[in-house]
């Protein structure tokens, strides 16, 4: 399977829903809200599944992406995404493993936009909120973005709700310092 993002390119993904890409829809919508703030921009991916919004931010000028995904399959599709849409001026990075555990690495490192896409029945949004909090990784003027399920309430944070969209089954919330 593929899907199409910014400059109608085609990336692969993972067969099935076990990655379950950002449908367009929502990815367009987010770029929309952040125009005009992704070139240069450090950007975090985190649950990347098939790295369209990395890819998508690489394509619109991010300067740095990260992400950080769990399944090995995934990392291999997302490494051919990323390669194939990165300038040569363009750095990515990809870590392997558990979210949490995974963030720990990037201490020290601060990130303009922040997205965040986990599983929507998982019980990682307390700690990864937590620790993105605690390790100081939004830049002072940043945004962090988490989609979820429009039923789930997000818990309280140290962030401020900057705001908040429902698209259909998917809904997403928007946080600064």
């Amino acid at each position: 399977m593929s899907l199409r993002i910014y400059g109608n390119r085609s990336l692969k993904t993972l067969p099935g829903q076990a990655t379950r890409p950002t449908v367009a829809r929502v990815r367009e919508a987010v770029f929309n809200i952040w125009q005009g703030t992704i070139d240069q921009c450090r950007w975090l991916d985190l649950c990347a599944g098939s790295g369209s919004m990395g890819a998508e931010a690489l394509c619109r000028g991010a300067a740095i992406v990260v992400g950080i995904e769990q399944s090995p399959k995934a990392c291999a599709v997302i490494e051919q995404n990323w390669k194939q849409v990165a300038k040569p001026d363009q750095s990515f990075q990809l870590l392997r493993g558990d979210v949490v555990k995974q963030l720990n690495r990037l201490q020290g490192q601060q990130f303009d936009r922040i997205y965040f896409d986990p599983p929507y029945a998982s019980d990682l949004y307390v700690p990864v909120l937590q620790l993105v909090e605690q390790l100081n990784l939004l830049a002072p003027h940043g945004e962090f973005a988490i989609e979820h399920s429009p039923e789930y309430e997000l818990p309280d944070s140290g962030f401020s709700i900057v705001r908040q969209k429902r698209y259909g089954n998917t809904a997403l919330t928007f946080y600064q310092l």
